[in-house]
């Protein structure tokens, strides 16, 4: 077993950042933490940082590069916005080309990356988005059904809580939708996607609740319920709070009776419904912000993996 550490840095110092160095600090099998990047002086995240004993700068990406501990960084989560992904990648890799970056932001410019669907293709990529948090609840959800059947068209409709929704959240709804439809149909297998956020102002706040609607062709229901069975507890692995509300539901839907879904065509076929909630871990926001636990969790499986990959690789060549 590989017992080395990788240094990391964070560069967004709100709730899903403070959230993914907790879950560092804590549980980094081969990561640690080398930095917490922030542009507000005052926010709590650097302060917890500070507190924690993680190096801190409040001079964003420009202020991480002027830190020592930058030489040592061989990962950068990116947890602020879309556009400053963007940015964020260009200027980093103009000092250091073969940095890691991991994307937890609607950007995209990298792969999309969902842990238990396609990791494993995206080891040696130099930047992974991990899709949206809808996208990583659904998703698999998806590709259980699309392995043992062609699914012509999913949908997905993604429930959080108000309070569990940050600036950059609120500021990418757009870049949601977008980056989630195209992955469905990319990592899903869907040929067609559709997907829906929903910001649930109810008090007491709401765990987050996630719909998957799947129009595939007809198939055993045994197999379908199967393999979407398996999917979730191969999510609930790295997710603990990740569970199947309730069990999977059918329809046929019959050729004289085709399903018409605007703007996509009409269906007939068998219809999956898959309901999920996603219960956080309460390591910095409560345990009702499930999509911000699902993002944080699937980061930090991801850039473990390729950690291990990285320092495997290290060995086995020195």
């Amino acid at each position: 077993m590989n017992d080395k550490k990788l240094k990391v840095a964070i560069i967004g110092s709100g709730n899903i950042g403070t959230d993914l160095m907790i879950k560092i600090l804590r549980h980094g099998q081969h990561l640690e933490m080398g930095a917490m990047v922030g542009i507000d002086p005052a926010s709590d995240g650097l302060a917890r940082a500070a507190r924690m004993g993680v190096a801190t700068t409040h001079e964003g990406v420009e202020g991480l590069t002027r830190m020592a501990v930058f030489q040592d960084i061989d990962f950068v989560f990116d947890a602020t916005s879309a556009g400053a992904h963007v940015k964020n990648d260009a200027f980093l890799r103009s000092l250091k080309p073969n940095i890691r970056l991991i994307d937890l932001t609607p950007a995209a410019i990298g792969p999309y990356c969902v842990p238990v669907v396609n990791l494993e293709e995206h080891l040696a990529a130099l930047n992974v988005n991990m899709v949206t948090c809808g996208g990583q609840a659904t998703i698999p959800m998806v590709a259980a059904v699309s392995r043992v059947a062609k699914v012509h068209y999913a949908e997905i409709v993604a429930s959080i809580a108000s309070k569990s929704a940050g600036p950059g959240t609120r500021a990418n709804i757009d870049e949601f939708t977008e980056t989630t439809t195209q992955a469905i149909e990319v990592i899903g297998g869907a040929v067609k996607g559709k997907a829906i956020i929903v910001m649930n102002p109810a008090e007491p706040p709401l765990i987050m609740r996630d719909t998957v609607f799947v129009l595939s062709e007809s198939v055993d229901q045994a197999k379908v319920e199967a393999s979407v069975e398996e999917m979730a507890a191969a999510v609930q692995a790295y997710v603990p709070g990740y569970r199947l509300k309730q069990k999977v539901q059918f329809d046929v839907i019959p050729q004289d009776k085709p399903l018409h879904i605007p703007g996509h065509g009409t269906f007939s076929g068998l219809k999956t419904s898959v309901f999920l909630e996603v219960k956080g871990a309460a390591h910095y926001l409560p345990a009702y912000a499930g999509n911000l636990d699902i993002m944080t969790s699937a980061a930090l499986a991801t850039a473990e993996r390729m950690a291990l990959s990285i320092l495997n690789n290290a060995m086995n060549n020195g």
